[in-house]
């Protein structure tokens, strides 16, 4: 696996490879090992998978604020997504910046996203599937989010947002997360 950085501090873009034959293909998923400059010494403990149903779905945007907070690893299994991070921490340089990324399974691509930054994504195809894989049990009491439309990010949704969950709507602007910030 080869890991790239991206232009958010601590957020990078895992890429491995298939073995393919007349039989079909092989492809390893994560290897510890190979991610240990990013993954250092978390373990992964737990392993989730979604199945969005709806083009221009947005599911996001999620994150777990300390001490539960953790790192997530997304990869596209089935279909296309448009997988966005957001830096939400404070002493970042990239404080308040995002990073979306197309992931496909064809891509052989995941998305590595450090604690303090949140996550969400937009469906490009119908019923896609997505793997998270994290380094922190889910913990309800330390579940955050912010809005996905939120002015002070401007996310670039590549289609028009939709089919939104209820909590998904209710996430506050930063302006109410952060102190301070002029909207």
């Amino acid at each position: 696996m080869k890991l790239e950085p991206t232009a958010l501090t601590g957020v990078g873009i895992a890429t491995g490879s298939a073995f393919a034959d007349n039989r079909g293909a092989f492809s390893r998923l994560f290897c510890a090992d190979e991610l240990r400059a990013v993954v250092g010494s978390r373990q992964i403990v737990q392993i989730n998978h979604s199945l969005t149903r709806n083009v221009g779905a947005v599911r996001g945007m999620h994150y777990q604020k300390a001490p539960h907070a953790e790192m997530k690893i997304v990869r596209c299994l089935r279909g296309r997504v448009f997988d966005v991070a957001v830096d939400l921490r404070r002493e970042s340089p990239t404080f308040l910046k995002w990073f979306g990324l197309e992931l496909a399974p064809g891509t052989h691509s995941a998305l590595v996203i450090p604690e303090g930054c949140a996550h969400g994504f937009q469906v490009l195809e119908p019923d896609s599937e997505l793997l998270y894989l994290h380094t922190a049990f889910y913990t309800p009491a330390s579940e955050g989010g912010v809005r996905y439309n939120d002015p002070l990010l401007d996310i670039a949704w590549p289609l028009p947002p939709s089919d939104l969950s209820v909590r998904d709507l209710q996430h506050p602007l930063l302006t109410d997360h952060f102190q301070g910030l002029a909207a």
